[in-house]
């Protein structure tokens, strides 16, 4: 209802200005509050006081411009009026009021068309299939999701992307691990790899394989049997993240997969595309790209010397196949790890003649759990962290939701599980729950006094 306000506000100003009755281009925010006595509205504004500060004109003055120039053609307002030095009162009508009400009740929940059915893309939760969801990628990946319901609330048209990191060293390393623990199953001794990953859903994948495939990877060669346990884990590891963020109450209209891109030769075309632009070159046996030229500290590295692409060659190509798609935005978010990523890829946009403010990066701080105010450090099943999966068996998908949506993106949260399952005014969930319930005993109580409550028909109020 603010967003309403707000815009009829803004436009009586741009008249007034128009107008000559102002002269000002430093306008101030227009903050809309509810005003600590209920009589004088439902909202009200100091911007005529501001503006007079700047001026040096009375602030009744100004406020009484402003209100000339006020067009309320969809009857918003009840009453527009000066109270005080210069205050801005506004009652809405009950017309809009019960406008608003009924949006509730279809479902549509105040949505606006502010986006006008532009295109959006939120990528976000793209955790690369190497291990379980962690507490922290819990909270990445509700942030996301919440930035997706809102902008397709808004009249934009959102698609919600996961971006599979299925190529490069770290999948390498994953079959490698469950290829050690696969031999460690049939008695062999082993030096487990220095860069393996060593929590117990290794194992579990390694005891998988075993129960598929037997013996094979005992005589296979190696380098054979390496990848074939690596696609084995990268698939079953995909599988339990989608099955993890589907009970967190999050899906994807879309997947990308990096290997998908370097396959059709998206990543050769994209680095091609650079070098025909002078954009590439070569330095001890690697290529670089001259990313310093777009505003990046330094130029970074897109072909390592051995040959192997680096992630962010693949990233690059990956932000020109969403740009090629269509989207007028794109919004990426990532755990705050990631902060000195942004300018890179910026840069890299901007050399491929995209706008780089058209990509928007959001950065989600870490998350501490405890229990009753102390640390809680080792998963059951990691060996090394807490997983999602374990925080959402504890206290449940909606107080997980809640909790990590408490603090905003760029604040560290402290999540007590504890107090995520206690049931009283302490647990802020909780007393949301408690208030609903109240709410409803009120039907309830109509309910049991003869009112039939499923029966009533919405009033009328309009006047």
């Amino acid at each position: 209802m603010k967003s309403h306000l707000r815009d009829l506000l803004a436009q009586a100003i741009d008249k007034t200005v128009r107008g000559g009755e102002l002269r000002t281009t430093d306008l101030p925010p227009l903050l809309l509050e509810p005003p600590k006595q209920r009589e004088f509205g439902d909202v009200a504004s100091n911007v005529a006081l501001i503006l007079a500060k700047r001026l040096g004109k009375p602030p009744r003055a100004i406020a009484e411009a402003i209100l000339r120039n006020l067009e309320d053609r969809e009857g918003i307002l009840a009453r527009a009026e000066i109270a005080g030095p210069g205050f801005l009162n506004f009652s809405f009508s009950p017309k809009f009021c019960y406008q608003r009400l009924r949006a509730l009740e279809e479902g549509r929940n105040g949505d606006l068309d502010l986006g006008k059915g532009q295109k959006v893309q939120v990528e976000f939760a793209s955790v690369n299939p190497t291990g379980p969801l962690h507490v922290g990628h819990g909270r990445v990946a509700v942030f996301g999701d919440v930035l997706a319901r809102l902008h397709a609330a808004t009249g934009f048209q959102a698609e919600r992307e996961y971006y599979i990191n299925d190529a490069g060293k770290q999948i390498e390393n994953l079959g490698l691990s469950i290829y050690m623990r696969y031999r460690e199953l049939h008695g062999e001794s082993i030096q487990f790899p220095e860069h393996g990953y060593p929590g117990g859903y290794v194992r579990e994948l390694a005891a998988q394989a075993q129960r598929l495939w037997g013996e094979r990877f005992l005589s296979e060669e190696k380098g054979a049997a390496v990848n074939a346990l690596s696609q084995h884990g990268c698939e079953a590891m995909l599988g339990a993240i989608r099955g993890d963020l589907g009970d967190f109450g999050i899906t994807f209209d879309s997947y990308a997969s990096e290997r998908s891109l370097r396959a059709k030769g998206e990543v050769e075309g994209t680095l091609e595309l650079l070098r025909s632009r002078g954009l590439i070159y070569s330095r001890e046996g690697a290529q670089w790209f001259k990313s310093q030229a777009y505003g990046d500290d330094k130029d970074r590295t897109v072909v390592k010397s051995d040959g192997e692409l680096t992630y962010f060659a693949s990233d690059i190509a990956y932000h020109r196949n969403k740009f090629a798609r269509g989207f007028k935005k794109l919004i990426n978010v990532w755990g705050a790890d990631h902060h000195g990523y942004i300018r890179r890829l910026k840069a890299a946009v901007k050399a491929l003649d995209y706008d780089p403010e058209l990509l928007h990066v959001v950065l989600v701080q870490m998350v501490q759990l405890t229990r009753g105010g102390e640390p809680v450090r080792m998963g059951k099943r990691s060996g090394e962290f807490v997983s999602l999966r374990e925080v959402l068996e504890e206290v449940g998908k909606d107080a997980a939701r809640f909790f990590f949506l408490m603090r905003k993106a760029d604040s560290h949260l402290d999540f007590d599980l504890e107090l995520a399952k206690k049931e009283s005014s302490e647990n802020p969930v909780f007393y949301v729950q408690y208030a609903h319930a109240r709410v409803a005993s009120i039907f309830e109580q109509a309910r049991r006094g003869g009112v039939a409550v499923d029966e009533l028909k919405p009033a009328d109020v309009d006047c």
